[in-house]
């Protein structure tokens, strides 16, 4: 018992830890030094410390470090105190993935420690396990015994191991330029938009009730008159007549006089007072729907998108000018909507589009908009256009269908046919169409053959699944294949490929589409012909809506898949 103090007095008395100038504290010196820094030593903060030093004794002695905190709690401030690493200077990136663990790494080539929390190694430590996986509450637990648990454990319960760090994170990136909001006359990157993310409703406070009565109700004064007594004036707005199941458009027109006649019209639609115009009405103050709209659409409507004026019932409707693919910026699709008192929807982004087919529409929401909130819309929408129709280019198609049995003849080949109608229908044309056996070789060479014969875009089919002996993806690469994306969040069509051989798309489709009538190659195919390059995320994106439901009678694009 008397040795065991005496080994755990020893201890107390030992450096817990050492800053990366080399100065060393003890346990007792560092938890004041979390106590003056963090105002509390938490349990965490005092982990951190160990694992700071561990990651310290691990980098080659001189090394000019960058740290990642993988939590935002207590873990970034044991970095902040015991390294020059702070978030201020941008050398500690917090990057909240919630696991207890940092990284310690040379700020150039990216080599590092990280060094963890091993939850195995805290089965021994049942009151530290209480605590961080918080089994026991925090009024249940001893602070003062787990403190001690945690001086006894020291570096037993944390792993280490060296890493890379992605090269994205060792860029230096400059904040960029810095401008003015137009709303709330602040500084901020111009990265983040045409707007501050403040004055898009992101900031964590109320905005300040600087309006006056008009603009909190959201519109102006206006006259607003008995039915039977508005002959002869002018009407502010189309006023829509909807009879359920043949008509819902505008009855009456923004300009309109009304005729003594029309008064009977007016009560049957529900039209008991009328607003009409006011020569008086400020339009400084105030833009109108229809302008609103007409403004709006100015912005909005890119290169393949038309629209016609004036706008019906203060809405303006967007139209294909010519077949192709809709590409719609959805990041200012989202701004634009987070303004108050407007909106714009549209049709699913990438959708193929045939020419005059309605793409969205956008609208003031009240009669009137503020010209506050009238600015606020323009400038969420910036410069560039929110709505596009790419052309979907001819493409000259090589089909590489793959497969011993198929090659042999021992199985009818059904890939080929399915292909041709499919790039047949969106307007290519196939100009070379070879069959190889499942060999690395062969795949290679055919692929080199078909790019030969002048293919902008390669579809292969079969040999794309988890078994050993598919080789499509090897002969693919030994071609040239580059950026080779594997795997899609779309079912059917989970094991679709996507890769480039120089200027030529690559798409890969799985054996299912032999069963299935649509799969994920029918919403990859519009994009190769559209040009562009696709990314991982681009495909992390699609998930949402590519479940197929499978339905007797596919209706494809008709349906959710895809949406």
């Amino acid at each position: 018992m008397m040795e065991n103090y005496r080994s755990f007095k020893h201890s107390h008395n030992a450096l817990w830890c050492r800053d990366s100038q080399g100065r060393g504290y003890t346990y007792d010196e560092y938890m004041e030094l979390a106590r003056s820094f963090h105002g509390f030593a938490a349990p965490g903060l005092i982990i951190g410390g160990r694992m700071v030093n561990i990651g310290l004794q691990r980098l080659p002695e001189g090394s000019l470090f960058d740290a990642i905190s993988e939590t935002a709690h207590c873990l970034p401030d044991a970095i902040q105190l015991l390294t020059p690493c702070t978030t201020g200077n941008g050398w500690l990136k917090v990057i909240g993935l919630g696991r207890f663990a940092l990284i310690l790494y040379d700020k150039f080539e990216g080599q590092g420690i990280r060094v963890f929390l091993d939850p195995p190694r805290l089965d021994a430590w049942p009151d530290i396990k209480n605590w961080f996986y918080k089994i026991k509450s925090k009024s249940e637990q001893d602070i003062e015994l787990l403190r001690k648990r945690i001086e006894e454990a020291g570096s037993s319960i944390f792993s280490s191991r060296e890493v890379q760090i992605r090269p994205q994170l060792l860029k230096r990136r400059d904040s960029g330029k810095t401008i003015n909001c137009p709303l709330c006359g602040e500084a901020f990157p111009v990265r983040h938009g045409s707007i501050c993310r403040g004055c898009r409703g992101e900031a964590p406070y109320f905005p300040p009730v600087d309006m006056g009565p008009e603009e909190r109700s959201g519109t102006p004064r206006m006259i607003s008159i008995p039915a039977e007594v508005a002959g002869g004036r002018k009407v502010l707005h189309d006023m829509t007549q909807i009879i359920p199941g043949r008509i819902k458009g505008p009855a009456f027109k923004r300009g309109q006089t009304i005729r003594a006649g029309d008064i009977c019209r007016l009560h049957q639609m529900g039209r008991m007072r009328l607003y009409v115009d006011d020569p008086s009405l400020s339009t400084e103050d105030w833009v109108h729907e229809d302008s609103a709209a007409a403004s709006f659409a100015r912005v909005m409507a890119g290169d393949g998108v038309s629209y016609g004026e004036p706008p019906k019932e203060g809405k303006i409707t967007f139209k294909a000018s010519h077949d192709g693919l809709l590409v719609v910026d959805r990041c200012r699709l989202e701004a634009f909507n987070l303004a108050s008192s407007v909106m714009c929807a549209t049709r699913q982004s990438y959708s193929v589009v045939s020419r005059g087919r309605e793409l969205g529409a956008t609208r003031a929401i009240p009669l009137y908009l503020s010209r506050k909130s009238m600015q606020t819309a323009l400038t969420a929408l910036g410069d560039g256009p929110l709505l596009q129709v790419l052309p979907l280019r001819s493409a000259r198609v090589g089909i590489l269908v793959t497969g011993t049995e198929i090659f042999q003849g021992l199985v009818k080949d059904g890939f080929d046919p399915i292909i041709r109608a499919k790039v047949k229908k969106l307007g290519c044309r196939v100009t070379s169409s070879m069959i190889v056996p499942d060999s690395r070789e062969a795949i290679r060479d055919a692929v080199l053959a078909l790019l030969e014969a002048g293919i902008d875009l390669l579809v292969t089919t079969a040999g794309l699944s988890v078994d050993p002996d598919d080789v499509t993806r090897q002969g693919l690469v030994d071609a040239g294949a580059m950026d080779v994306i594997y795997g899609a969040p779309i079912l059917p069509g989970a094991m679709t490929l996507l890769a480039r051989i120089g200027p030529v798309k690559v798409i890969g489709v799985p054996a299912c589409a032999l069963y299935f009538k649509t799969t994920g190659g029918d919403r990859l195919l519009p994009r190769g012909r559209a040009g562009g390059e696709r990314t991982r995320r681009d495909l992390a994106l699609m998930g949402h809506g590519s479940f197929c439901l499978g339905c007797k009678v596919c209706r494809f694009p008709k349906c959710p898949f895809g949406r």
